[in-house]
C-alpha cells in the first residue's frame, strides 16, 4: 500500500497514533503530527512510498505539533520534535512541510554516519550515476529536478549517500525542496508531476516540494557508481561552459561539499578518493536550464559502458 492509497482521514489517524513510516533507502523515518494540513501535504510529495510498518527500527523519529500555550490560539506555530526534544525555534503553523522537511535533513546530516554524506544531488541513467556537488543558490535543485523530469531516476537532491566499503551511492530519496521561480520553471517543464502546495514568505523565500516518481521510488535500495561529478553554477544569463576539473582540485570541493567527511576520519578520505578515481570531473557554468541538460546528457553519452565500479 502506497501513501496514495490512503485517503486524509486515514493517513491523519495513522499520523495521530502508530506514526507514517516511511524508507527512503539509506535512513528510515517514522513521522507523527496533528497539524491540520500537513496530513494532505505528505500525502502529494510522499504520494509514491509505501507505507512501512510501523515496528523496527528507525534512523529517525520526528512530530510537528502544535505549539503549546497561547501560540494554539493567537498568531498560532508548530514545533518540530526529534527523539523527544524541540532543537529548533518554533515555525508558523502555515509553514509546517517546510518545518518538518528541513528538520529531517539537519538530523540525518548530523547523525547519519554509517555513509560518506555529501551536499549534493544523485541521479542515474542506464546506471550510471552523476553527483551534482554544489553549495546553497548555486541551482542545484532546479538542475536536478530537470533532469528527473528528462529521463533521469532520481536519487536526492540533497544528500549523495555513498557507502564507506566500495564508493557506490545509495538513495537518500527525498522530497526536492525546490524555491521561488524554481517552482514554475519545473512546474512548466512537468506539469503533472507531483508538487506539494506553495509555502510563501519562509526563511528562504516561497518554497515548494516536489515528490519522487514512482520508478525513483521503487529503486530507492539500487545503488549506482558514480560516473561524472559535475559542480553547477547557474548564472542568470551566463552562455553554458563545461570545463573539465582535474582530480586533486575535484577532491578538494567534493571533501568541503561534505557534512561528514572530517567526523569519518581516514574513511571519509578513502571514499572520496573512490567516487573521484572512478568519475569524469568538470565544471558547469550555465544560464539556459536546456543547456545544461543538453551538456550532462552528451557527457555521459561519451561515458564508457564497462567501466568497472572503483574499488
Amino acid at each position: 500500500m502506497r501513501v496514495a492509497d490512503l485517503d486524509e482521514r486515514a493517513l491523519g489517524e495513522r499520523l495521530r497514533t502508530e506514526g507514517l513510516a516511511l524508507d527512503f533507502g539509506a535512513a528510515r523515518a517514522r513521522l507523527f503530527t496533528d497539524v491540520p494540513g500537513l496530513c494532505a501535504s505528505l500525502r502529494r510529495v510522499y504520494a509514491h512510498f509505501p507505507v512501512e510498518p510501523a515496528g523496527g527500527l528507525f534512523t529517525v523519529t520526528a512530530r510537528v505539533r502544535r505549539a503549546r500555550g497561547v501560540r494554539r490560539f493567537v498568531r498560532p506555530q508548530v514545533e518540530f520534535e526529534i527523539d523527544g526534544r524541540v532543537p529548533f525555534e518554533p515555525f508558523p503553523a502555515a509553514n509546517h512541510l517546510p518545518l518538518l522537511e528541513w528538520g529531517l535533513n539537519w538530523y540525518l546530516a548530523e547523525r547519519c554516519n554509517t555513509h560518506l554524506l555529501l551536499h549534493a544531488g544523485v541521479v542515474e541513467r542506464g546506471g550510471a550515476g552523476v553527483i551534482l556537488p554544489a553549495m546553497p543558490g548555486s541551482g542545484k535543485s532546479t538542475l536536478t529536478a530537470a533532469l528527473g523530469a528528462n529521463g533521469f531516476r532520481l536519487l536526492s537532491d540533497e544528500f549523495g549517500a555513498v557507502r564507506l566499503d566500495d564508493g557506490r551511492c545509495v538513495p537518500m530519496l527525498r522530497p526536492i525542496s525546490l524555491k521561488n521561480e524554481s517552482i514554475g520553471i519545473i512546474s512548466r517543464l512537468r506539469p503533472d508531476a507531483a508538487l506539494g502546495p506553495t509555502f510563501t514568505g519562509t526563511r528562504r523565500g516561497d518554497v515548494a516540494h516536489l515528490g519522487p516518481d514512482a520508478a525513483s521510488v521503487e529503486k530507492r535500495h539500487v545503488p549506482v557508481t558514480i560516473r561524472l561529478v559535475v559542480f553547477p553554477r547557474f548564472e542568470a544569463g551566463a552562455a553554458t561552459a563545461l570545463e573539465p576539473m582535474p582530480r586533486a582540485r575535484a577532491f578538494a570541493k567534493l571533501s568541503v561539499n561534505s557534512f561528514n567527511y572530517e567526523i569519518l576520519g581516514p574513511a571519509g578520505f578513502e571514499t572520496v578518493g573512490r567516487v573521484i578515481v572512478g568519475a569524469d570531473c568538470y565544471r558547469l557554468t550555465y544560464g539556459d536550464l536546456s543547456e545544461a541538460l543538453s551538456a550532462i546528457g552528451e557527457l555521459l553519452d561519451a561515458c564508457p559502458a564497462d567501466l568497472p565500479p572503483p574499488c
